[in-house]
């Protein structure tokens, strides 16, 4: 990776889009990056839609603005297309990466775009299904390295398992790691 990716995150309050933000710089910093974590929402209430922005960098990050032109797109909850205007900024070498139950081919054409590259899992199910709750960051997180190859699925297993296991019980820390699993092999890109 050279020069700077920027990430911008939309998902709803309660989803834990901006713990995937951060936890997506702090697996990066682990790997000598230079990142940034940060959320923009007011005083919304649970389910408000809401954005988070990650910057990774090979060096100093000078910049402390919200991410206008996004190298990547990340969106936890399918439903904010058409309330929230998800390709302000992005042109056509945007990834996007989707948690939806429907392919990117449909994406696509809701988002009324030509070109990029589009992914989706249904990170939600898989989250359910694994840990008995609706976050679907970890899978998120998982499916954005599977499809980007910024650092390997065992990598990054290995790291979330080391950031996990300071905040949770091994339990949910192997529950988390199932969601990562499962991510890897059910993400579908076109």
């Amino acid at each position: 990776m050279y020069g700077m990716i920027e990430v911008r995150w939309h998902g709803r309050a309660g989803q834990g889009v901006v713990t995937a933000s951060q936890l997506l710089a702090e697996v990066m910093a682990k790997e000598g990056k230079h990142v940034q974590a940060f959320p923009h929402f007011g005083a919304e209430k649970r389910g408000a839609p809401i954005e988070a922005y990650t910057r990774i960098s090979d060096r100093e990050i000078r910049i402390h603005s919200e991410v206008e032109k996004p190298d990547m797109v990340i969106v936890t909850d399918p439903t904010l297309i058409g309330q929230v205007n998800l390709t302000a900024g992005t042109d056509d070498n945007t990834y996007f990466l989707f948690n939806a139950t429907f392919e990117p081919a449909r994406i696509k054409d809701k988002l009324g775009i030509s070109s990029g590259k589009i992914f989706s899992v249904d990170a939600t199910t898989i989250a359910l299904e694994e840990i008995g709750r609706a976050i679907p960051n970890i899978p998120m997180l998982a499916a954005f390295f599977q499809t980007s190859k910024s650092l390997t699925i065992e990598r990054f297993r290995e790291l979330i398992r080391k950031l996990l296991s300071e905040r949770f019980k091994e339990s949910i820390v192997g529950a988390n790691l199932k969601t990562i699993e499962r991510a890897v092999k059910e993400v579908k890109g076109l």
